[in-house]
């Protein structure tokens, strides 16, 4: 009976949300003031949202838990879900290979020695035997497909919803998942081929959860809620590290393949509330309460657009703000893959963690960066505040601590050599500090340009997804046929220099001022069937407070 209830309630919801999405489109475009706006809107789109007179700056009314609060809490789930999905190889991967690691020893000097307690057979027993080239392409190969659909995937969900592109970018790479173990014991070409299709199904999650905090959480809550949201990468990349090394350790469903299969059960059933419970916008959502729908709108200020807006090609290629977030982007992307990929196997390979001392030691860092990611969230909203540093003194400011500090971690640890301690404390610090970029350099695409944020993001977090497959490869060929700490310190070195260099990029050139080719040139507004060139997402109106 309440299965049948839930079902008809779910139905019902989903053929509101049909109906709505005829009248509002399911994308939104960014501008700088509504004046300025409805110049380019045509006659037959729907009037904007009237600002009123008396704003009203909170949201009392209504019950205790938001409709805006299931969408945090259900993002907030679903970024956990693909992270933990992503990572669960980089763990599994320890257990499944076989390791001749006497050879190693008797070969090269500059190795740790292994601990008193530890294993006494030299051969680690995995059921493959294959090379460090070889694992470093299947750590690899996720990323191949993540870059390539990042930006295409931002175009997907504007036009098809953020709720549709979201919610399938979690659950098809669940069931992928899911089938992992049955292609690693099929062929290892096509394992590495699934891992593509895996990233290339997850290359829409990032734009689509930007447009719904776009559409969803207004300006002056967006540090508070983008956070907690943003937090899932970090707490996905725990939960995975840490629970799927324990998994992997027991006899649970074979040892290794429950990772994938426990992981991408969860993942699946994710889908059943989201599909049921998220909408695009607060608009096509059934049970939201008048005050909270007013509260949204209001601080929102946006009109519903039936056209897009050609992306200024020229203009972005020339821009050097842009540049300098592309350089952050880089280097802050290159130095996390390198450490979320390959930091189970540096703990096992140099410092003989065991299995279980391995999953719970390499997820400590992310612990660290998810509070810092949250707690600076909540500092620098509380700056802007209190009028103590403009939004481009916190970009920067977050910038630099999150690069600048990492990047001094990473060259400590030339120095750890085989202390394992100081080296999880050093690796900690080094991941922990990362967690300010989610109020630097991540947010500056927003900044310069509002109208095509979407469109930068994608752009940027194609370029840093790169990455994804670049830091792997370097490490492979580094570390290759030779585990040794100065090899390991010149993967981190590498990292390290990456984060001095192009951070300094982003000090110089970085701004948050709107640039001229954020707004529409006239004869550039096109018909949302062109797919490259529109562009929708929200429409503001210009204000000289600038919010987090």
């Amino acid at each position: 009976m309440a299965g049948d209830s839930l079902c008809h309630h779910g139905s019902v919801m989903l053929a509101l949300e049909g109906r709505d999405l005829g009248r509002v489109n399911a994308g939104m475009v960014l501008g700088e003031s509504v004046e300025s706006a409805n110049t380019a809107v045509t006659d037959h789109a729907p009037p904007p949202v009237p600002l009123q007179s008396s704003v009203r700056t909170r949201d009392n009314g209504g019950t205790w838990w938001k409709a805006r609060n299931s969408i945090v809490l259900l993002s907030f789930l679903g970024l956990a879900l693909t992270y933990m999905v992503r990572v669960c190889l980089s763990i599994a991967i320890v257990s499944m290979v076989t390791r001749n690691e006497t050879a190693n020893a008797s070969q090269l000097s500059d190795t740790c020695p292994e601990p008193s307690n530890g294993p006494s057979d030299a051969v680690v027993v995995g059921e493959f035997d294959w090379s460090d080239g070889t694992v470093s392409l299947m750590l690899g190969a996720f990323f191949y497909g993540y870059t390539a659909t990042n930006f295409v995937g931002g175009r997907a969900a504007e036009y098809f919803g953020a709720r549709l592109t979201f919610g399938l970018g979690v659950v098809v790479p669940s069931v992928l998942s899911l089938l992992s173990p049955l292609c690693i014991n099929i062929s290892e070409h096509l394992f590495i081929a699934l891992r593509v299709l895996e990233g290339m199904t997850q290359g829409v999650v990032f734009p689509s959860v930007h447009l719904l905090i776009a559409a969803w959480i207004p300006p002056k809550d967006k540090a508070k809620h983008a956070s907690m949201i943003l937090s899932g990468v970090q707490v996905g990349t725990v939960i995975g590290m840490s629970f799927g090394g324990w998994l992997c350790n027991t006899t649970f469903l074979g040892g290794w393949p429950a990772v994938f299969y426990v992981f991408g059960s969860l993942g699946v059933l994710w889908g059943i509330p989201w599909f049921l419970l998220a909408h695009n916008l607060p608009e096509h959502h059934p049970r939201i309460s008048p005050s909270e729908l007013e509260y949204i709108q209001t601080n929102r200020h946006y009109v519903k657009r039936d056209k897009a807006v050609a992306i200024p090609w020229k203009d972005i290629a020339t821009s050097k703000p842009f540049w300098a977030i592309m350089a952050a982007s880089f280097c802050y992307n290159f130095s996390f893959y390198t450490l979320l990929t390959e930091l189970p196997t540096f703990f096992h390979n140099i410092l003989h963690f065991d299995m279980n001392k391995n999953a719970v030691g390499s997820s400590l860092p992310y612990i660290l960066q998810g509070l810092t990611c949250v707690g600076w969230g909540f500092f620098a909203d509380l700056l802007l505040r209190k009028r103590l540093l403009t939004v481009n003194g916190i970009r920067k400011l977050s910038t630099s601590i999150a690069l600048y500090s990492s990047a001094a971690c990473l060259v400590a640890m030339m120095w750890v050599d085989c202390n394992a301690v100081v080296a999880v404390v050093v690796m900690c610090l080094a991941v922990g500090f990362m967690g300010p970029i989610n109020s630097g350099s991540s947010l500056a695409e927003q900044d310069i340009a509002p109208n095509l944020a979407g469109s930068l993001k994608g752009l940027t977090n194609t370029l840093g997804s790169a990455t994804g497959f670049l830091a792997p490869a370097i490490t492979g060929a580094i570390v290759n046929n030779n585990q040794t700490v100065s090899a390991w310190s010149t993967v981190f070195l590498i990292s390290a220099t990456f984060n001095l260099v192009f951070c300094t990029v982003f000090l110089i050139f970085g701004t948050d001022r709107v640039q001229e080719w954020n707004n529409p040139k006239p004869g550039k507004v096109r018909k949302q069937g062109s797919f490259i060139s529109g562009s929708v997402g929200i429409l503001t109106t210009h204000s000289t407070n600038h919010n987090a």
